[in-house]
C-alpha cells in the first residue's frame, strides 16, 4: 500500500454524503494568485480533507455557536482550578489554571472534530500539499521520524543530507577542517535571518556548550552595528561563515554575507581561501558557487520544509556543531517523541491539540487580546522571539483557505520575556491592567547547574520556581485584600509547562508542542499556517526606497513617506 493509503481510502467514505450514502463531487481546492506550478504527480492526488474547502464560516460551526453559549454563561463566575495534566517527552503541562472546566472541553474537542482536524493531521505528515498557497507539502515532521516512518519520496534526500550534515560536523568539531593558513577552524559565523536564524540561535544559546570546541556565533540583522560588532577580534584564519537562505537572494542574508565575505578576502588576500571558510545551506547551488562556494560545501534546503519549521533540517547545522552529532539526534528525538504523542493520544489527552484548544477559548471566547509566554529560565531567553514567528507568521492572517475573509479572530500578539526580569517590568499590567491576555509560564524541575556550584546555586533555582507557581496563582486568584489600589481581580488563564531538565531531548518536544500547537489553530481558524504573502509588499516597498535613497528616481509613495525620505536625504542635524 502507497505511504498514505489508507488514509485515502478514509477520505473517500467520508465524502458520502451524511443524508443518502451517496458520493458527492469533489470540490476544488481554492487557489492563491501567488501559488506555484503543481509538483510532479501532484495531479493524481486524492482531494485533501473538508477542513482546506469548507465554506462555512468558523463563526457559523455548530461546536462555535455552543462554545459562544458556554461562554456568555461563564461571564462573571469565579475562576476555579479544574485539574487537568499531561506528562510527555519529560514535560509536564498543567493546564489547570486554564478555564477548561469538563463542559467547555467537550465542546472544544468537538469543535476539533468539526472542523476534520485529525483528517488534516494526516495529510501532514503523509506529505500532502498542506501549504495549497504554495502547493507544497509541509513535511518538517519527516526530518525527525525514524527512516520507516518518512514518505518514501523524500526518504534518500534526508538520508544523503544527514550525513553529509554528520561529516562536516565532525570535521569541524574533531579539529581537521583547517583554514587557509592550516590552522583549525574555532569559529562558526552563521548568517540568516528569520526561520534560518532564529531556530539555531535558540537551541544553541539554550543548550550552552560551554567547552564545546566550536565557537558558534550569529548574525541576522542587516543593521551594521550587529557586523561591526561580531566582526570585533574575529581571526579570518580559524573562523567558518556559514550562510543560511534558500533562495541565497534574501536581500539581508546577502547584504551581510557579502560584506563579510569582503573583510575576509581584505585579509586572506587569495579568493581560493573562500572554499575553506564560506558554507551555504541553500536550494540555489548556481548562486552559491557564483559566490564562490563549491558544492561539498552546500547543505541543502528544500521547499517542503518552511523557514520557520527549518531547524530540524541542515538549517540546524550549527546546533550540530554547537552540542554534537548526537545532542542534535537527541533533539530530533525530542520532537519525535511528541510527534508520536500527537499522532496517538486521544483529544481529551492530547498536548498540543489542548494547548491550542486552550489559546481558542481565551483569544476567541473569554476575549483575550494577546498572549504572554512567561519563561523562568534565562537559558530560554530566545524562545519568545522564536516564538513569535512562529505563531505570528504563521496564523496572523485574515483570509481562509477558500478565499473568503475569517469571520473571527486568529493569532494574538504573543510577547513575554526571561523572568523574573519581567516581573519588575511587565507585570503590573498583568496583575493591574485592562486588557485581556492569557499566559503560558515555562520552567525546569531541575536546574542544570554545574555540579560544583549546584550548592551555592541551588537556591537561585528554587527562587525562579517560587515565582513562576506563586505569579500563576495571583493571575488566576487576585486578591481583594486592601484598598482598591492594592486589589487585583484574578480570572486570568494561564498554562504551566514544567521540563524534567533543560537538555535537547526535552527542548525538541517543547518545540514541536508549539509546532503542532500552531498547526492545530490554523486548521480550525481555516487558514494556511505555511505560507507568508503578508511580508512581501513591505520587503518590496524597502527595495524601491533603497534605490530611491541612492540617488535613483523616486517613484509615487504617501506625503508622509516623501516628507521622511527627504529629511533622510538632508542628513543628521548637526546640532547634537
Amino acid at each position: 500500500m502507497p505511504p498514505g493509503g489508507r488514509f485515502r481510502t478514509r477520505l473517500r467514505l467520508d465524502s458520502r454524503r451524511a443524508d443518502t450514502g451517496q458520493a458527492r463531487p469533489a470540490r476544488a481546492i481554492a487557489r492563491h494568485p501567488g501559488c506555484r506550478p503543481a509538483r510532479a504527480g501532484a495531479a493524481d492526488r486524492q482531494p485533501l480533507s473538508r477542513a482546506y474547502v469548507s465554506r462555512t464560516p468558523t463563526s457559523a460551526l455548530r461546536a462555535w455557536k455552543h462554545l459562544g453559549r458556554l461562554a456568555t454563561a461563564r461571564v462573571g463566575a469565579t475562576a476555579e482550578v479544574c485539574p487537568l495534566t499531561i506528562d510527555v517527552a519529560g514535560l509536564h503541562i498543567d493546564f489547570g489554571k486554564q478555564r477548561l472546566d469538563p463542559e467547555v472541553l467537550d465542546a472544544l474537542v468537538a469543535l476539533s472534530g468539526e472542523v476534520e482536524l485529525g483528517s488534516a493531521r494526516d495529510d501532514l505528515f503523509n506529505g500532502e500539499p498542506v501549504n495549497f498557497t504554495e502547493n507544497r507539502a509541509a513535511l518538517h515532521t519527516a526530518l525527525r521520524a525514524s527512516v520507516e516512518e518518512r514518505p518514501v519520496a523524500v526518504r534518500d534526500e534526508i538520508f544523503k543530507a544527514q550525513t553529509h550534515q554528520r561529516d562536516l560536523v565532525t570535521a569541524l568539531r574533531s579539529g581537521t577542517w583547517l583554514g587557509y593558513t592550516g590552522k583549525p577552524v574555532r569559529t562558526l559565523v552563521h548568517v540568516g535571518i528569520g526561520g534560518s536564524h532564529l531556530g539555531p540561535a535558540l537551541v544553541v544559546e539554550a543548550l550552552d556548550a560551554t567547552h564545546a570546541p566550536i565557537d558558534c556565533r550569529f548574525l541576522a540583522n542587516v543593521d551594521a552595528h550587529a557586523t561591526s560588532r561580531l566582526l570585533d577580534g574575529l581571526d579570518p584564519a580559524t573562523t567558518l561563515f556559514v550562510i543560511a537562505s534558500k533562495s541565497f537572494t534574501t536581500t539581508e542574508t546577502l547584504v551581510n554575507a557579502t560584506t563579510l565575505r569582503g573583510w575576509f578576502l581584505e585579509r586572506a588576500l587569495d579568493t581560493s581561501a573562500i572554499a575553506r571558510h564560506f558554507m551555504a545551506i541553500t536550494a540555489n547551488l548556481p548562486a552559491a558557487a557564483t559566490f564562490g562556494i563549491p558544492a561539498h560545501n552546500v547543505l541543502p534546503m528544500w521547499d517542503w520544509v518552511g523557514g520557520r519549521y527549518s531547524l530540524w533540517s541542515c538549517v540546524g547545522f550549527p546546533i550540530a556543531v554547537s552540542i554534537g552529532n548526537e545532542g542534535f539526534a537527541a533533539l530530533l528525538a525530542g520532537a519525535r517523541q511528541m510527534d508520536q504523542h500527537f499522532r496517538t493520544a486521544k483529544d481529551s489527552e492530547n498536548a498540543p491539540l489542548l494547548l491550542a484548544l486552550a489559546g481558542i477559548w481565551n483569544g476567541n471566547f473569554l476575549g483575550a487580546q494577546s498572549h504572554a509566554l512567561l519563561c523562568y529560565d534565562q537559558r530560554l531567553a530566545g524562545l519568545v522571539t522564536y516564538l513569535q514567528q512562529l505563531e505570528m507568521e504563521s496564523n496572523g492572517k485574515t483570509v481562509r483557505r477558500d478565499g473568503t475573509r475569517s469571520d473571527v479572530h486568529t493569532a494574538p500578539i504573543l510577547w513575554g520575556g526571561e523572568e523574573t526580569n519581567g516581573q519588575h517590568a511587565f507585570h503590573q499590567l498583568l496583575h493591574q491592567g485592562s486588557r485581556a491576555f492569557s499566559a503560558d509560564f515555562i520552567a525546569c524541575i531541575e536546574p542544570g547547574h554545574e555540579r560544583a556550584a549546584q550548592p551555592r546555586l541551588d537556591q537561585h533555582h528554587r527562587w525562579l520556581l517560587a515565582n513562576c507557581l506563586g505569579q500563576s496563582e495571583a493571575l488566576l486568584g487576585g486578591s481583594d485584600s486592601g484598598s482598591a489600589h492594592q486589589q487585583s481581580k484574578g480570572a486570568r488563564s494561564s498554562t504551566t509547562i514544567l521540563l524534567d531538565r533543560l537538555n535537547a531531548t526535552t527542548l525538541g518536544a517543547l518545540i514541536a508542542l508549539y509546532e503542532h500547537k500552531v498547526f492545530c489553530q490554523g486548521m480550525i481558524w481555516g487558514i494556511n499556517p505555511f505560507d507568508q504573502w503578508g511580508v512581501e509588499l513591505g520587503k518590496q516597498l524597502g527595495s524601491t526606497i533603497h534605490a530611491e535613497l541612492g540617488g535613483g528616481l523616486s517613484k509615487k509613495h504617501d506625503s508622509a513617506t516623501r516628507l521622511l525620505m527627504d529629511r533622510i536625504r538632508r542628513g543628521g542635524s548637526t546640532e547634537q
